[in-house]
C-alpha cells in the first residue's frame, strides 16, 4: 500500500505542475496582448497627434479665409520686433496666431521687416505677408514718406520732416507752437491738456509726436497733416495699450516714457528702468537721468559731466524734486508700454558700463562699486 500511495503522489504533482505551466502560458499571452493594444494605442496616438498638428501648422501659415481679399490697413511702428508684429497681425486679423508667426520666423530666419503702413488681406498666406514686411511694397504706392526714429527731439523732427517734404523746418515749428491752432488739437485728442501750455516747455508737442514711418500720398503736404499724422500714431497706440489718466496724467505718463526712451539701449530694460523711475519718485529722490540734462542744456551730450549738472533749470532731475515739466524726447512704444507697466522691484540705481550691460542695485554703496570698477578699467 505504500508504493502506490507513493505513485499517486506523484501524479497529482505533475498534474499540478502541467496546470501551472498553463496557466503561466495564459498569463503571459495575456501580458502580450495588454502590451500590443497598448503599444498600438501610443502610436496611434502618435500619429494622431502628428497628423493634427501638421493640419494646425498648415492652417496657421496658411491664408485665415482664401475668399477674402478686402484689403485691411496695418500700421507697422518703427522699431517692432517680431513678437509685437504678430500680435499687430493677429488683432488685424490677417493671420491665425502671433505665436505661430513668431515661431515660424525664427524657423525660416526670417528678418528684415520694415516699418510702415500695409495693404494685406485675409487672403494672403503667412509667406506673402512676411515677403511685404521685408519688401515694403505699400510704399511705392506713396509720393511723400518719411520716417522718425524713436527718442528723437521735436525741433529735430521737424528738419527731418523738412528734408523728405516740401515744408521747412521753421514753418512745422511755427505751427506746432501756435496756441490756437494748440487748442484745438486739446479739443480734439483726449491726451492733451493745458500742461503743454507750462511755460517752461520748450515744445508743447514734445512726447506726442510718435516716431514711426509716414507715408502721403500727396506730393505736398502741410504742416497740419504731418503734425495731426503723428498725433493720431500716438491716439492708436495708447488706445491699444488701453492707457487711461486714472493714476497718471497722460502728461506725466509721455514724461516717464520719455526718460526711460532716453535712458535704455535695449527693450529688455526698459521695464526695469520704468521700476527704478517709480521707487525714486516713492522715496521723494531726485530722479537723476542724464538724458534730462542734455535736453536742459539743449545739446545732444555725448557724456554727462559734473560740470553739466551744474545747470539751473527745470530740467535738471539732478537737482529738481519729481518729474520735470514735460517730455524730454518723442519715446517709441516699448517705452509707452514700460511707463504704462513699471516692473516691481527694489532697485534705485543702475549704471550702464562700456561693454554694454546694464547694473541694477538697491544700495548706493553696491552701485558706486559698480562705477568705479569700470572707471578705473578705462584708466
Amino acid at each position: 500500500m505504500a508504493e502506490d500511495t507513493t505513485n499517486d503522489s506523484s501524479k497529482n504533482l505533475n498534474e499540478k505542475h502541467k496546470m501551472k505551466l498553463e496557466e503561466t502560458k495564459r498569463e503571459a499571452g495575456l501580458v502580450r496582448k495588454i502590451v500590443l493594444i497598448f503599444v498600438i494605442t501610443i502610436i496611434v496616438a502618435v500619429v494622431a497627434g502628428g497628423l493634427g498638428a501638421y493640419f494646425y501648422v498648415k492652417d496657421a501659415i496658411g491664408p485665415v479665409d482664401e475668399e477674402d481679399d478686402e484689403v485691411v490697413e496695418v500700421s507697422i511702428p518703427i522699431g517692432s520686433t517680431p513678437s509685437s508684429i504678430g500680435e499687430i497681425l493677429e488683432e488685424e486679423g490677417v493671420i491665425s496666431s502671433a505665436s505661430m508667426f513668431r515661431y515660424y520666423i525664427r524657423f525660416q530666419n526670417e528678418s528684415g521687416f520694415q516699418a510702415g503702413d500695409y495693404r494685406l488681406t485675409r487672403a494672403m498666406s503667412m509667406d506673402e505677408i512676411i515677403d511685404h514686411l521685408k519688401e515694403g511694397r505699400v510704399y511705392e504706392e506713396y509720393a511723400t514718406s518719411f520716417t522718425v526714429p524713436e527718442g528723437r527731439w521735436a525741433e529735430d523732427i521737424f528738419v527731418r520732416v523738412a528734408d523728405e517734404t516740401n515744408l521747412e523746418a521753421e514753418e512745422i515749428a511755427e505751427v506746432a507752437r501756435d496756441e490756437e491752432y494748440l487748442e484745438e488739437l486739446i479739443e480734439r485728442y483726449t491726451f492733451l491738456d493745458e500742461d503743454i501750455f507750462d511755460e517752461d516747455i520748450r515744445e508743447p508737442l514734445e512726447g506726442y509726436l510718435f516716431p514711426a514711418r509716414y507715408d502721403f500720398v500727396e506730393e505736398e503736404v502741410t504742416a497740419e497733416q504731418v503734425i495731426e499724422a503723428m498725433l493720431d500714431r500716438t491716439n492708436s497706440i495708447l488706445e491699444s495699450r488701453q492707457a487711461s489718466a486714472s493714476d497718471d496724467s497722460y502728461h506725466a505718463l509721455m514724461t516717464k516714457a520719455s526718460i526711460i526712451e532716453g535712458e535704455a539701449r535695449t527693450d529688455e530694460e526698459r521695464a526695469t528702468i520704468s521700476g527704478v523711475i517709480e521707487n525714486r519718485l516713492s522715496a521723494s529722490m531726485p530722479l537723476q537721468m542724464d538724458p534730462t540734462i542734455a535736453y536742459a542744456h539743449e545739446e545732444h551730450l555725448s557724456r554727462t559731466l559734473n560740470k553739466h549738472l551744474e545747470i539751473e533749470s527745470p530740467y535738471n532731475t539732478y537737482e529738481i524734486a519729481g518729474l520735470p515739466p514735460g517730455p524730454i524726447n518723442n519715446p517709441g512704444e516699448a517705452s509707452i508700454a514700460a511707463a504704462l507697466e513699471p516692473e516691481s522691484h527694489e532697485y534705485i540705481y543702475f549704471y550702464h558700463s562700456p561693454d554694454g550691460e546694464v547694473h541694477f542695485n538697491v544700495n548706493y554703496s553696491d552701485h558706486r562699486e559698480v562705477v568705479e570698477h569700470y572707471q578705473n578699467s578705462n584708466e
